[in-house]
């Protein structure tokens, strides 16, 4: 087997990790790569090389769980405000609870003040999260206008003291997800992340997209190969895999550590599991229905029927869409006013899935096992 390739070697596979189809070219499909594999954050071992991104108004704790039943190694909490931890603002913030079977589990703060993140990371550690993320790279406007999220990315001297008051404020490691930065022709992640590491980040996750670019286009991971020349720490890399063939490659040609998907395992755990282990297969109607039913009921008992009923309207089109659904079925259950009116109808219209949905909730460990809450992210969700 050939050995690890270098920095200039791995430049000059992002070509190919971009498009799969021209992996022949630089021998990328040669190289195993185990994505079941662990590896290391600091202290805390992660079981797997795929990491399931922090996303707001998605990854509630029932979303989170079902990562880890489907082989992300690593789960993260969506953005939690600083501000709102300190404020304790009833009126705008949720719970975020910690369950037994999550770990290991980062729980990502935003914000712009170095002492009130520390506060909050101190909490947050205090609950149970085994990392303490640092959102520096969110695009949206109501997050970069307070001085949080992106906007850190051309702050040279605010960054990093955030860094370090948070990594002297907690025991387990800190953790920094980064964009290339705001503007599309931007480096600024590769002048910013070393300062970060030298300030105590133990791990830094890069989506290489700007934050006017926000998701459209793709992913430039030429820059993660070079952020990975520049540092020692384990670098994840985010954007654009979309299969076990393109997360291979990204893995190989960029020298990360690990891969982050997000948008992709939306209404999809399965393709967690094909980018973990590889093969494909479309779930069938009734494992679609019986999944979003146990999500139904694990989203219910965590956030309560109101709540739950309006977060989980846009997990229907997201689980019944790709085909798997006629569009009409999926417009009746976002009408319905109850999630037990959308179970039924979903036995309904797969009959057999009640006997996976009673497999699926003997697996799946009880409520019982959750731990302490915190106040968590303004924008939606749980």
């Amino acid at each position: 087997m050939a050995g690890p390739a270098g920095p200039v070697e791995r430049l000059a596979m992002v070509a190919a990790a971009v498009d799969p189809r021209q992996q022949s070219a630089t021998n990328i499909a040669t190289v195993q790569i185990d994505l079941r594999a662990p590896w290391h954050i600091g202290p805390v071992e992660v079981p797997t090389r795929l990491v399931l991104a922090p996303m707001a108004g998605v990854s509630v704790q029932a979303f989170r769980r079902q990562g880890r039943r489907y082989g992300a190694g690593l789960v993260c909490s969506e953005m939690v405000s600083c501000a709102g931890i300190e404020h304790r603002n009833e009126r705008t913030l949720g719970y975020l609870r910690v369950a037994a079977d999550e770990h290991p589990l980062a729980i990502q703060l935003f914000g712009s003040d170095p002492g009130a993140m520390a506060d909050a990371a101190r909490m947050v550690e205090a609950v149970g999260a085994d990392i303490v993320d640092l959102n520096f790279g969110c695009p949206v406007k109501k997050v970069t206008r307070t001085g949080a999220g992106a906007t850190l990315l051309e702050n040279r001297e605010l960054a990093p003291r955030i860094v370090e008051s948070v990594a002297e404020a907690v025991d387990v490691p800190v953790t920094v997800k980064l964009r290339r930065g705001l503007e599309n022709s931007s480096r600024a992640c590769l002048d910013l992340g070393p300062r970060l590491v030298e300030a105590g980040a133990a791990s830094l996750t890069l989506h290489p997209r700007s934050a006017v670019q926000m998701y459209p286009g793709e992913a430039d991971h030429s820059l993660t190969a070079e952020l990975v020349s520049l540092v020692d720490v384990p670098i994840v890399a985010s954007g654009d895999v979309t299969s076990h063939a393109k997360a291979r490659a990204v893995l190989e040609a960029t020298g990360a550590a690990a891969v982050m998907v997000g948008r992709g395992a939306q209404g999809n755990p399965w393709a967690l599991r094909e980018i973990v282990d590889g093969g494909r297969g479309e779930p069938s109607r009734e494992e679609v229905a019986a999944e979003l039913v146990v999500f139904i009921r694990e989203a219910v008992r965590e956030l309560g029927e109101r709540r739950a009923s309006s977060f989980l309207k846009k997990f229907y089109g997201w689980y019944l869409g790709r085909g798997r659904f006629p569009r009409p079925f999926k417009q009746e259950l976002v009408q319905l006013d109850s999630t037990e009116e959308v179970e039924r109808r979903l036995f309904a219209a797969a009959p057999r899935a009640s006997v996976l949905v009673e497999q699926l909730e003997a697996e799946v460990p009880s409520g019982g096992e959750m731990t302490l809450e915190l106040p968590v992210s303004i924008y939606g969700g749980g």
